[in-house]
Formats: structure tokens, C-alpha cells, sequence
């Protein structure tokens, strides 16, 4: 069982707002830590409104039956914030806008995703057509500094802020790329950048590829565009699909829920409970599946979180997909969007769990596959690549084993054989 969530951040940010669901793996935020320095200067009336909010709508009861009738202290209150689950937590001003910005598949970032690997700030994907991919930067490139600080002893969170709160628009990064020891140096400019959350290809046999890499406002519009295109290229219904789901963090309920509906004829495609009325739903098929009842494996991984696994899990218990590669991460629970004072601020707060179709929960175990294949992850650089079966500029930094992406060859298998 998982008890902590991975220490990585991605400069894209999901978000909601309340009533609209989120479910989302934390490590996309820049902010990962229930317990952000920013509460320490709430003011009283943000205090009650948090609390209130809990009281109201937390997914657990946290015993604040009288908490209307106390006056918490700073440090009461900072205690009993630390009890809420990861995925809770107060957003400031700039962190709320970063979250509305990526909600539309945007953000003004330079397009690298970075994890603490080893104690290294290591970049492991960098976003197509951004500022960073166009400069050279390369996955497995380690930062040593930003702006001429060293981020060694930083957090990700510290990381983070040197690159979204720099007053200059260029961000002066150096890197370090494989053993060698000499540094590169790269001046990007922060600018604006539309993220692609679907991409595809063509297999062979008349099959297709999807690679869903979030769920955002555009996830529906841009899977029902890219699954046409493929359909159009051949002149004939797809014969079978993959879709992959490794990597993907998670994103809207509601994107799940609408991805899912594409290719089920009909079923239950999740259900959420909670403690106040609105947070108990069922959601439910409509009838028209695109595919029309073509077969479908979906790639999962330890990092395909939240509305990627209720994507999966919808597929799986309807029978209509053969889920293909390891255990995934195991977020069930659904995040809604609380303004606060005059709504510059919100709570992002834990108030409800969902259960899969068969009304099991995943969280804390995730989904097992179908057929369980373990590799190493694969950027969605990479993935291309793989499926393409060419080299480009920039591939020779990946490992051999990567290049053996097992995972889709079984897929491929499990459809020619339906």
C-alpha cells in the first residue's frame, strides 16, 4: 500500500472548481505538502471560512462537530490542518491562477517535468513545443543551478519557485547531461504553452495508438478528433485500439467520466461518496460506443493515478478493455475547488471517494493488470519514438531498454489475437 505520494513536480498544473470534481496525483503541482508555509499567515476570517469548509464538506469527519462555537489559535488550527489528506490544501493567490491556466491545457512555465532522483533535480520529460524542447534540453538532464543558485540542498518546491517567481522572463539554467562533468549552459524564456493532453499514431492491421497524457477541459474534443483522424486514414472503423495511460496523473472527473462514455455502450462508470448530499453520484453510459465494439488494451504503470485509473477501471469491469503492464498508483479520492474570501484564494479539499464499477476502491492499492508487465517508465518522447520505430535527434539518450517497450508489444499481440 502506498502511504506518501512521489516527490516530483511538472510545470503543468491541473485544476477545477468546486461543484466541477478533480482528481488528480499530487506530484503535478509545484506545491506538494498539505501543510504549506502559507497557512502560518491566514488570517482569522480565512481560518473560520477553512473550517467551516472541513466541518462541511471534508470526504472524512474530523470530529469538528463544535468547531463553530471554538476559537481556534494559529497553532490549533495548524494541527488540525496537518490531520487532512495530501491531496488537501490551501491555494494562494498565484497557485489558484496556475491552477485555473492548466485547466484549459495552458500554462507559462518552460516545459520541463523534474524529479529528486538520488538527490539530483533530474528533468525526465520535457513538453513538445516548448521553450525547453526547442533550446535542447534533454530528459535525464540534472539542473545544478537556476539563475546562478544551486539548487542541490533545494526542495522541489524551492526548485520549483526559482523558475515561477524569477522577475526576468529568461530563465538562466545549467545542466548536467550524462557522467560527463562539464556543465551546459541554456538561457529559456518563460512563455505561454498549449499542452497536447492526446496524441496518436498508426499501428498496423488497421489498429491505432492513443496516448492520453492528462484529463483537461480539451481531453474529450481532442480523443474523439484524434480517433476520427486515425478511422479517416484508413477509410474503415478502427480494427482494435491501444490506449495508453502511463504517466498520466490524473486531471477532471468530469473528463474521465467523458472519455470513459466515448467507448462503452453502456455500464456504470464510477460512483463517488461522501459525507454531504452532492458528493454521492453515480455516473452512468449513454449508449454509442466510437469504436464500435473493436477490441481495446489499456497501458497502465505505478504513476497512472486518479482519473486515468477510473478511465481503466471503467474499461476493465465492463469488460470492454484488457488492462496491460504494472499495479497503478492507487488514487481514489476526488478533490473539489472551495473559493475563499473574495476568490483569489481556495481550498482544494478532499469530499469524496470513488469506487469502481464492480464498487471496489482503489486508493492506497490501485488496479492490477490484466496481464502484469514491469518496464521501466517511458516519457511521451520516448513513447513516440518507440512506436514510430525510428531515431531522431535526441533518442541516442535513451537507455536500450527503453527502445523494448514490452508493454505495447503485448498489447499489439492481445489485439491481433481478437
Amino acid at each position: 500500500m502506498k502511504n506518501k505520494t512521489p516527490t516530483t513536480f511538472y510545470e503543468k498544473k491541473q485544476n477545477t472548481g468546486f461543484i466541477l470534481s478533480l482528481c488528480l496525483l499530487v506530484f503535478i503541482f509545484f506545491i506538494n505538502s498539505a501543510s504549506a508555509s502559507s497557512v502560518k499567515q491566514l488570517k482569522r476570517q480565512q481560518i473560520d471560512e477553512i473550517l467551516f469548509n472541513i466541518h462541511a464538506y471534508y470526504v472524512d469527519d474530523l470530529e469538528l462537530q463544535n468547531s463553530m462555537h471554538i476559537k481556534y489559535n494559529n497553532h490549533q488550527f495548524e494541527r488540525l490542518y496537518s490531520k487532512l489528506d495530501p491531496y488537501s490544501k490551501y491555494l494562494d493567490e498565484h497557485e489558484l491562477t496556475a491552477l485555473f491556466d492548466n485547466t484549459n491545457g495552458r500554462y507559462t512555465g518552460l516545459g520541463i517535468e523534474v524529479k529528486n532522483i538520488d538527490e539530483q533535480m533530474t528533468i525526465i520529460d520535457v513538453v513538445n513545443n516548448s521553450p525547453a524542447k526547442n533550446a535542447g534540453i534533454l530528459p535525464n538532464d540534472i539542473i545544478i543551478s537556476i539563475n546562478n543558485h544551486t539548487v542541490a540542498t533545494l526542495t522541489i518546491d524551492q526548485v520549483a519557485a526559482l523558475i515561477r517567481d524569477s522577475k526576468f522572463a529568461s530563465i538562466h539554467l545549467t545542466v548536467q547531461r550524462n557522467t560527463n562533468k562539464t556543465h551546459i549552459l541554456f538561457d529559456v524564456t518563460r512563455t505561454q504553452i498549449d499542452l497536447e493532453s492526446v496524441t496518436s499514431q498508426l499501428l498496423d492491421t488497421g489498429t491505432g495508438y492513443l496516448a492520453i497524457n492528462s484529463f483537461s477541459n480539451h481531453t474529450l474534443h481532442e480523443v474523439a478528433i484524434q480517433v476520427a483522424a486515425m478511422q479517416n486514414h484508413y477509410g474503415y472503423p478502427l480494427k482494435g485500439l491501444v490506449i495508453d495511460l502511463r504517466d498520466n496523473p490524473g486531471g477532471t472527473l468530469k473528463s474521465a467520466v467523458a472519455v470513459s462514455d466515448l467507448f462503452l455502450q453502456s455500464g456504470t462508470i464510477v460512483t463517488t461518496k461522501g459525507r454531504f448530499f452532492d458528493a454521492n453520484q453515480a455516473f452512468y453510459a449513454k449508449h454509442g460506443d466510437v469504436l464500435k465494439g473493436a477490441p481495446i488494451v489499456v497501458l497502465i504503470n505505478e504513476n497512472s493515478a486518479s482519473a486515468a485509473e477510473i478511465l481503466a477501471a471503467a474499461l476493465k469491469d465492463n469488460n470492454r478493455a484488457k488492462i496491460v503492464g504494472s499495479q497503478s498508483f492507487g488514487k481514489g479520492s476526488v478533490q473539489s475547488l472551495i473559493p475563499l474570501g473574495d476568490g483569489n484564494t481556495a481550498l482544494k479539499l478532499t469530499t469524496a471517494k470513488y469506487f469502481t464499477p464492480s464498487g471496489k476502491s482503489i486508493d492506497g492499492v490501485g488496479i492490477t493488470p490484466d496481464v502484469a508487465i514491469n518496464q521501466t517508465n517511458l516519457s511521451q518522447n520516448n513513447k513516440a519514438v518507440i512506436i514510430k520505430n525510428e531515431q531522431t535527434k535526441g533518442t541516442q539518450q535513451l537507455l536500450s531498454s527503453n527502445l523494448a517497450d514490452l508493454q505495447l508489444v503485448k498489447a499489439k499481440q492481445l489485439l491481433s489475437m481478437q
